[in-house]
């Protein structure tokens, strides 16, 4: 018979109120043998378990290396026409036709538009007679020079006589010039009635139509676009030409030479323009306004993919960082200090502060914290919970997994 057994027999004639305190007696006593179970239970189990704390996170490491790694500057530019022409009519006449549509694209001696040439028609053949009749005023002036010589030589007439035949005939060979003169101007007034267009590329809108009186060069009529190849405009901030003569002098940093930088396009719904251009064109002032430097480059254009007008990035390609060191973006931590990882020595993770330099699609570049054979702890940071942690080598992570395996270390 147990002891809470005995208690009950001889509480069974006790008063209520003795009954009762004894219950919560028991209750207490039974509560207290029970934690002290417990208590040696986990102590137990510290024993047989893991008595020195939590076992060391499971961390995957990369060795540091250093390469030559392409350096990718962007900035926003926009297009525009590799060279805009304004097309004008030399000559005053009224607008009788327009040949071409607008927006479409012309090619180089393309009849734009025709002006009314019969005025100037007239005008040609009034100059070819005047041609004419200058010629035969010629002819007889030379003919009567040619008689009166053999007969001044006779003395039949006088030198005078002779002088001014010869006067008349050059006044007529000079009238024969100026009246071909006026004939070779009219040709060309005839002709420029078809003003054609200077430059293959694209047509703008037409500012006259049919039947307007254009009064000559003054008028604008359109613009040709030539837009192969096509001309990017864009600005180059001047902290980053500073930086680069920084890093150049520093030797961390090498720029193509005479900055010839390849120029490649990314449009706006973030597909690559499949042809690359030059960089032909960088002022060497800043200006005042956006704190940048016009720069301009030529990208070729024959299918007409690019339109003047286009907002645009552009990527400027050819530089190089020689000796640099990429590690992941996720291995970059950010602390009170700023920016360290974490290295492995000696089985523990140790923080190491660190300068980033240029960000790029999948890491930073470090410019200054780490050295080539460093081991650096790229996954598992998680589980570092203090400077100084023990750690141990994780499996590496299968494709497509989001984080370290941290299940067996890895054999070494």
């Amino acid at each position: 018979m147990s002891a809470f057994d005995s208690l009950a027999r001889s509480l069974r004639g006790a008063p209520d109120s003795v009954r009762r305190a004894a219950g919560l007696g028991a209750t207490l006593l039974l509560g207290a043998v029970l934690v002290a179970c417990g208590q040696a239970s986990g102590v137990a189990d510290q024993k047989g378990g893991h008595a020195g704390g939590p076992p060391p996170a499971a961390v995957v490491v990369q060795k540091v290396t250093t390469a030559s790694l392409p350096a990718v500057y962007e900035y926003v530019g926009q297009t525009a026409g590799s060279r805009d022409i304004e097309v004008r009519a030399r000559v005053a006449g009224i607008l009788i036709k327009r040949n071409f549509n607008e927006g479409g694209a012309v090619k180089k001696g393309q009849s734009l538009y025709s002006l009314d040439p019969a005025p100037f028609q007239v005008a040609l053949n009034r100059a070819d007679a005047d041609v004419a009749a200058a010629e035969a005023r010629a002819a007889q002036a030379a003919r009567t020079v040619g008689r009166l010589k053999p007969l001044a030589e006779a003395r039949a007439v006088s030198q005078r006589e002779l002088d001014d035949a010869v006067a008349g005939e050059q006044v007529a060979r000079a009238d024969v010039k100026a009246a071909q003169a006026r004939r070779a101007e009219a040709v060309l007034n005839v002709g420029y009635t078809r003003v054609e267009a200077p430059i293959g590329g694209t047509a703008g809108r037409s500012q006259v139509s049919e039947g307007t009186l254009v009064s000559g060069p003054q008028v604008l009529l359109t613009t040709v676009t030539q837009t192969d190849p096509i001309k990017l405009r864009f600005g180059i901030a001047d902290t980053d030409q500073m930086r680069w003569r920084t890093e150049v002098a520093a030797g961390q940093l090498k720029l193509p030479p005479h900055d010839a930088f390849d120029i490649e396009v990314r449009l706006a719904d973030g597909t690559v323009y499949p042809r690359k251009g030059k960089l032909i064109f960088s002022d060497t002032r800043v200006s005042g306004d956006t704190g940048t430097v016009e720069a301009e480059a030529e990208v070729p254009n024959p299918e007409g993919q690019l339109k003047p007008g286009q907002f645009i990035r552009v990527r400027l390609l050819g530089a190089t960082r020689p000796n640099a060191v990429k590690v992941p973006t996720r291995a970059v931590l950010e602390g009170p200090q700023g920016k360290f990882v974490y290295v492995m020595a000696d089985n523990k993770a140790m923080p190491k502060p660190v300068v980033v330099g240029d960000q790029v699609a999948d890491g930073w570049i470090i410019t200054k914290g780490l050295n080539a054979g460093d081991d650096l702890i790229v996954d598992g940071m998680a589980r570092i919970f203090f400077p100084g942690a023990p750690v141990q080598l994780a499996q590496a992570a299968p494709p497509g997994a989001s984080g370290p395996a941290a299940s067996a270390p890895a054999k070494k």
